[in-house]
């Protein structure tokens, strides 16, 4: 798939099963998150990888922050759930520097970028994702739990795995409702 086809036809896929990315192939997604947009070249990413025992561990934080809340049985029981919906799920975090020249929202915003080029690494590679946030990613328990802290922020979590349903083309939208020309 060429690049411009990807970007123009990017799509979430809701239902995704094995195999999720591994070897060269998740390598690869990484690098694409390590080239995103960089004022300062701060770096300013975290990617923690959970697949296997580690969407058990992240079923957990989310049931734990339900709980916290306490939520409802329904709400805790999709919150167990919620990381199964992939074979993988890699959640983005902005790892915020201080700095004078560049400010907090560049380094979410460049987190975001990672987030949008590992989704489409994977996507290139045959593999299917969505990007999720959530109430989950701004839970206090869930950034403890995953060494969120400060001006640090969870951009979402990016579900990644094998096409598991038909894909849907998108919907096509005119430019003239989105585009102004100074």
């Amino acid at each position: 798939m060429d690049a411009l086809s990807l970007l123009l036809n990017r799509r979430s896929l809701p239902k995704m099963t094995v195999p999720a990315p591994q070897g060269e192939a998740l390598d690869n997604i990484l690098r694409a998150g390590l080239r995103a947009p960089d004022h300062g070249a701060l770096t300013p990413w975290r990617f923690i990888v959970s697949q296997g025992e580690g969407l058990q561990k992240l079923a957990d934080i989310l049931v734990s922050a339900a709980q916290a809340d306490g939520a409802e049985e329904a709400v805790i029981e999709k919150a167990s759930k919620a990381p199964f919906r992939a074979p993988m799920v890699i959640t983005v975090v902005a790892k915020v520097q201080a700095s004078d020249k560049i400010p907090v929202i560049e380094q979410h915003l460049s987190a975001g970028c990672a987030a949008q080029a590992m989704q489409m690494a994977a996507v290139a590679q045959g593999f299917a994702g969505f990007w999720r946030t959530g109430s989950w990613a701004y839970h206090a328990v869930v950034r403890e739990a995953l060494g969120v802290q400060g001006d640090d922020m969870i951009v979402g979590f990016l579900y990644l795995g094998t096409p598991d349903c038909r894909d849907v083309k998108a919907p096509e939208r005119d430019l003239a409702q989105f585009v102004e020309y100074l």
